[in-house]
């Protein structure tokens, strides 16, 4: 396979992983939605274009021969149509104008709609009850259909990046009920080399699953994360308050990452308190949202 790859959506996941096929040697092409993005990013060792890939023609026109693509761009937080526009169309211009040999496409483990705390992996039922989460299984399933690979992430956190550690800092964070509700979370760095390690191992013609979990290894509580937050900065718990709603729905499941981890992957951060106190807290003076 030719060792070029597409990294679209150059943003804070997508230029981490950019960042390290550029280190093992690999010819890398980060895609942003703008041109602002893109001049931001100009110092990179590696070609920058500002590309829509929901938009049809923009990708036609800046197509050239790549031996993989990873398809990690961000909705920003919008709604259904942004969700629709990224993700499906995104992924349909690509693999139409590009025909890659690896497509990885980056989805979320919010497609889990469990509500008991259980155990899910990549077998388990993933039924979203809202819609962005029906756009991102629609997305995967056109994936699959065209040969590609889905990692489904955890909630990213990172160095300038924890929404977590920001509700906290802020005073918006609060208990819900009994504070027993899981949260899965991984880190930048451990998501990124997931990737990298996914088309390697493409590249390297191994067998890979379809479906990966990409998670920590330790689920944790809501009351716990923000217990070792109070005590780590000696600050108060957040106040207790009614389940609230969510925007991702108000699911409650531990995400194995067993099956990725048994291709040869292992989180550098495997625990929320290692991710934070090694690489989160000492970012604070640039954490954002």
């Amino acid at each position: 396979m030719k060792r070029r790859v597409l990294i679209a959506g150059c943003g804070y996941v997508g230029t981490a992983t950019a960042d390290l096929f550029h280190a093992a040697g690999w010819e890398v092409e980060g895609w942003t939605h703008s041109p602002e993005s893109a001049a931001q990013l100009r110092a990179k060792p590696y070609t920058i274009r500002a590309v829509d890939i929901a938009a049809k023609e923009a990708v036609e026109k800046a197509a050239t021969e790549f031996g993989a693509v990873v398809h990690c761009a961000s909705s920003g937080g919008g709604g259904a149509e942004s969700y629709r526009r990224v993700y499906f169309e995104g992924a349909t211009n690509l693999f139409a104008a590009l025909r890659p040999s690896v497509f990885v496409f980056t989805s979320s483990t919010s497609v889990y709609a469990q509500t008991d705390g259980e155990w899910v992996d990549e077998t388990s039922p993933a039924e979203p009850q809202h819609e962005t989460g029906r756009i991102l299984r629609e997305t995967e399933e056109l994936v699959r259909q065209n040969n590609g690979l889905v990692a489904r992430l955890a909630g990213i956190y990172g160095p300038g990046r924890s929404a977590l550690l920001r509700k906290f800092l802020s005073g918006e964070a609060r208990i819900e009920a009994s504070g027993a509700r899981f949260l899965n979370q991984s880190h930048r760095e451990d998501i990124a080399a997931a990737l990298f390690h996914l088309v390697a191992a493409c590249a390297e013609n191994l067998a890979t699953p379809a479906i990966l979990n990409v998670a920590d290894d330790q689920p944790i509580t809501q009351r716990d994360a923000y217990g070792w937050l109070a005590t780590k900065l000696h600050r108060p718990l957040p106040e207790i308050t009614a389940r609230a709603e969510r925007k991702r729905g108000a699911s409650n499941k531990r995400v194995s990452n067993r099956k990725l981890r048994a291709l040869g992957w292992e989180p550098r951060f495997p625990t929320f308190a290692s991710g934070m106190e090694q690489s989160v807290l000492p970012a604070l003076p640039t954490l954002g949202a």
